[in-house]
């Protein structure tokens, strides 16, 4: 008989004081509409096709942001599982910013 055990997922923790909450907040605003302020900006500012490569660039950049911030505060049994901006935010500053919070 195989003993093979799944642990059970740890629930993304809950920030207490006001600043970690605020710091969150603003990690997860800044990892969803970075890229989108940038093409538009881009856009604005310059041309089509300068917005576009911009656009895309951002995208990349941020996608290599958000899997560091995952990678560096979420625990290894954990990464297995899908994590939104927000988790990834709460998970960040609860290891890296607010570890005393708790």
């Amino acid at each position: 008989m195989q003993t093979d055990y799944i642990d059970m997922i740890e629930a993304t923790p809950i920030l207490h004081s006001k600043k970690c909450k605020f710091i969150a907040f603003l990690i997860k605003i800044l990892l969803q509409y970075t890229t989108i302020v940038i093409g538009i900006t881009a856009w604005y500012f310059y041309d089509y096709f300068i917005a576009g490569a911009l656009l895309l660039l951002s995208f990349i950049i941020m996608g290599i942001i958000r899997s560091k911030l995952r990678n560096s505060a979420i625990p290894p049994s954990q990464r297995e599982y899908q994590y939104n901006d927000k988790g990834i935010a709460d998970w960040f500053v609860s290891q890296e910013l607010c570890s005393n919070d708790a």
